[in-house]
C-alpha cells in the first residue's frame, strides 16, 4: 500500500486553496483586487509567524529563508498576472490554462530530480490536468486570446511557488512561509505604490479578505507537508485541483449550475486521484 500521508496533505491543500480563492473572489467583488491581496497576505504573515512560536519551531538557515522570500515574489507576480489575466480575457480559458501550467512547472521538474513514475501514476496526472481545465471551464465565457501571454506567466509564477517553496520548506514549515508572505507583501504594496492605488476595503468585505488571507496561508502550511512527505510531483498536481471546491461552494452558496464539462471534470478528478494514490 502506498502512503498515503502525502496525498492526504495535498486534497486537503487543494481543498483549502479552493476555499480561499471563493472568499478572495468575493472580496474583491467590493474592493480593489491588489489591496485584497495586501491585506490577506499580511494576515497570512501574521497567521505564520504565530504559529512558528506556538509550535516553537526553529528558526531555518538563511538559504531557507531565501527560498522562501524568492517564492513569495515569484508566486505574488504570478497572482498579479492571473488576476490581469481574467480581466482582460476569456475567464473559461485563461484560468484553467493557468492552471494546468501550475501543476506542470514542479511535475515536469520532478521528472528529472525523482525520475519517471510509474505507468497508472503518469495516467493519473494525465487526467488530473484535464479535469483542471474541465472542473474551471465557465460557460458562455467571451473574449478571443486576450491574456493568453498573462495566463502562462501566471502559471509559471503559480508553478514556481510551488517548486520553491519545497525547497524552503525542506527542514521547517512556517518560518519559509512567512518570508514567502513577506516578499508577496512586499510585492503588492510596490504594485499599489506605483499605480496610485488607494487604500480603501469595503467594511463588508473584511471578513472574507481575512478569511482568504488565513486559509491561502494554511493551504500552502498543507502543501509543504505533503511535498515532505512524498513525491513533489503527487504534491503538485494533487494540490492543483483546488478549482473544484471554488465551484462547489459557488453552486452551493451563489446556486451557480455545473456545465456539463464541469461534472465530467469532477469525475475525472477522483479518478485521477485513485490512479496517483495506488
Amino acid at each position: 500500500m502506498a502512503n498515503l500521508s502525502s496525498p492526504l496533505f495535498s486534497l486537503s491543500a487543494a481543498a483549502t486553496w479552493g476555499v480561499a480563492d471563493f472568499s478572495g473572489g468575493m472580496a474583491t467583488r467590493r474592493s480593489p483586487v491588489f489591496i485584497v491581496v495586501a491585506i490577506a497576505h499580511a494576515a497570512g504573515l501574521a497567521f505564520m509567524v504565530a504559529l512558528a512560536v506556538l509550535f516553537r519551531e526553529a528558526l531555518p538557515g538563511r538559504i531557507a529563508l531565501v527560498w522562501g522570500a524568492a517564492a513569495g515574489l515569484v508566486g505574488g507576480a504570478g497572482l498579479a498576472c492571473l488576476y490581469r489575466a481574467l480581466a482582460v480575457g476569456k475567464m473559461g480559458l485563461n484560468a484553467p490554462l493557468s492552471s494546468v501550467i501550475a501543476a506542470l512547472v514542479p511535475l515536469v521538474f520532478s521528472f528529472f530530480s525523482e525520475g519517471l513514475p510509474h505507468a497508472w501514476r503518469m495516467a493519473g496526472f494525465a487526467m488530473a490536468l484535464v479535469s483542471i481545465w474541465l472542473i474551471a471551464a465557465q460557460r458562455g465565457a467571451r473574449g478571443g486570446s486576450d491574456g493568453l501571454g498573462l495566463a502562462i506567466a501566471a502559471g509559471v509564477g503559480l508553478g514556481g511557488f510551488l517548486l520553491l517553496i519545497k525547497f524552503a520548506g525542506s527542514s521547517a514549515v512556517f518560518w519559509p512561509l512567512a518570508m514567502a508572505r513577506v516578499g508577496s507583501l512586499g510585492l503588492m504594496l510596490a504594485i499599489i505604490a506605483l499605480s496610485g492605488g488607494e487604500w480603501r476595503s469595503a467594511a463588508g468585505s473584511l471578513r472574507w479578505v481575512l478569511l482568504a488571507g488565513l486559509l491561502d496561508t494554511g493551504a500552502n502550511a498543507l502543501y509543504v507537508a505533503a511535498a515532505q512527505r512524498g513525491s513533489l510531483a503527487v504534491a503538485a498536481v494533487l494540490s492543483s485541483l483546488y478549482p473544484a471546491s471554488t465551484v462547489i461552494l459557488a453552486r452551493l452558496l451563489l446556486k451557480e449550475r455545473w456545465s456539463r464539462l464541469q461534472a465530467v471534470g469532477m469525475v475525472a478528478a477522483l479518478v485521477s486521484v485513485a490512479l496517483i494514490s495506488y
